[in-house]
């Protein structure tokens, strides 16, 4: 059995978790978590480098449909961008509830 790290991966002092192409930024304890997913990319070096993130605001909220959960969605043309915008509507979402 696999050995998991005991540290996990922060960001602005929430969860981040990459399965793949997505990546989940915040808990799944809260009431809002968001989910990007990379859909482009391109290679610079040996690297693969995200160009285009689609970014979403969703509830946690395990009785709705996984469309019903969207709260705000958005692309962005970067990784960078895409954690960006994430860090604001989390906070903001987190703030009002």
């Amino acid at each position: 059995m696999a050995k998991q790290s005991e540290t996990m991966l922060e960001y602005r002092g929430h969860p981040l978790r990459r399965k793949d192409n997505l990546i989940y930024f915040g808990s799944m304890s809260d009431k809002y978590i968001i989910m990007m997913q990379v859909l482009e990319t391109k290679k610079v070096k040996d690297l693969d480098v995200a160009t285009k993130v689609s970014v979403q605001l969703q509830l946690t909220a395990p009785d709705l449909k996984s469309r019903d959960r969207v709260v705000k969605k958005s692309e962005k043309d970067s990784l960078f961008a895409a954690m960006d915008v994430a860090s604001v509507w989390l906070e903001r979402a987190l703030a009002q509830h």
